[in-house]
């Protein structure tokens, strides 16, 4: 399941997962100040084992348009005010394959409270890979693979408000409350 940070154990907890992460894969650690959510995956045992961060875009003084111009893309711009950046999507290791669900669950469900149309992110080849053709997560590619901070990154756009308008094509999503998140914390199928 995930959750928001709340408290200074939780932050003490979410900064020790990403960084481990990041260092792990060899990237360079960079704090954010501002952010709109923080979010951390727990197992069902009580672990804290996976992270999620939700900063505000602004098309004119975002540092991420520093490294790729999304600005100029077309749909950010139509979007005004309902674009953010996500960020620290991180796992640690041997939680990657099983608790990725409840990672993009917490980006779905952000979205959606606040009404958010896009998040632009720059993702690990690999990573975008495994969320286009594992978790059919509607996102486009909208440059070229480039070295940052550590490792090449490829510059996206996910479309957030068609993944919580359409949450029937998603079987890996689940809600706080969600019926289907205790399924699959107990070990259910997850889709009643």
């Amino acid at each position: 399941m995930f959750k928001r940070v709340e408290n200074e154990l939780e932050m003490a907890m979410f900064n020790g997962i990403w960084t481990t992460v990041w260092m792990e894969k060899g990237f360079e650690l960079e704090f954010s100040n501002h952010t709109l959510e923080r979010f951390i995956v727990v197992t069902e045992e009580g672990h804290y084992v996976g992270t999620s961060e939700i900063k505000p875009y602004c098309l004119h003084s975002s540092v991420i348009n520093e490294v790729w111009p999304f600005q100029t893309n077309q749909k950010v711009i139509e979007a005004g005010n309902a674009v953010a950046e996500i960020d620290k999507m991180a796992l640690l290791s041997p939680y990657r394959g099983r608790y990725l669900s409840d990672l993009l669950s917490s980006a779905v469900y952000i979205a959606e409270k606040l009404q958010l149309k896009y998040f632009v992110s720059l993702l690990e080849p690999i990573f975008m890979r495994a969320l286009r053709i594992s978790y059919r997560v509607p996102l486009e590619k909208v440059g070229e693979k480039i070295f940052y901070k550590g490792d090449d990154v490829v510059p996206v756009l996910f479309d957030m408000e068609q993944m919580y308008r359409n949450k029937e094509r998603y079987d890996w999503l689940v809600y706080p409350g969600d019926k289907r998140l205790v399924a699959s914390a107990t070990g259910g199928a997850g889709n009643s």
